[in-house]
């Protein structure tokens, strides 16, 4: 009946637009759910792409920040359900993007803050040498010697005419 009254006029698509689906909850312990999540990322996208402006527009990291961003703005511009934002950026729920954005915002603040696109061409850093005996907990990551036998076979493979034109080596059986 219900059903039947939405096709035949009583109501019709505003009725179903209203009826969209909505999340009963995120599944992640502490995250809430979002009802008005896609207008939430609209604004975050657009302050972060303001914010952006003050680092240097050959920055690698702004760079990629704008190319992500304005993708995902442009997203959330073009859908209006939370489950299409989802499935088309693929990077989770819309919740986990708020909070994504809300983390990127702060960095874009600390980027500006910390400068680091501002070392002078001229800089030259101070390398300190000294015999402090490394810790035996640090790796050292010294090559380890190859045997002996390594370097008989690349002799070999070496002194092998077959080897010695531009075709790939051959298997022998």
């Amino acid at each position: 009946m219900f059903l039947r009254r939405i096709l035949s006029g009583g109501g019709g698509l505003a009725v179903l637009r209203s009826a969209r689906a909505v999340k009963q909850t995120t599944g992640i312990v502490g995250l809430e759910v979002e009802p008005e999540a896609r207008k939430v990322l609209i604004g975050l996208y657009t302050r972060a792409l303001n914010e952006i402006k003050a680092v240097p527009e050959d920055e690698g990291y702004r760079k990629a920040v704008e190319s992500f961003t304005r993708h995902r703005l442009q997203i959330c511009q073009e859908e209006e359900d939370w489950k299409r934002i989802e499935d088309r950026i693929g990077c989770g729920q819309v919740e986990e993007l708020i909070e994504e954005a809300q983390d990127e915002l702060k960095l874009i603040g600390k980027m500006i803050e910390w400068d680091p696109w501002g070392v002078p061409d001229d800089y030259e850093c101070e390398v300190i040498e000294d015999d402090t005996p490394i810790p035996k907990h640090v790796p050292q990551h010294k090559p380890v010697a190859l045997p002996e036998e390594f370097f008989k076979a690349l002799d070999a493979m070496k002194a092998d005419p077959a080897l010695k034109g531009d075709s790939p080596p051959q298997v022998k059986a």
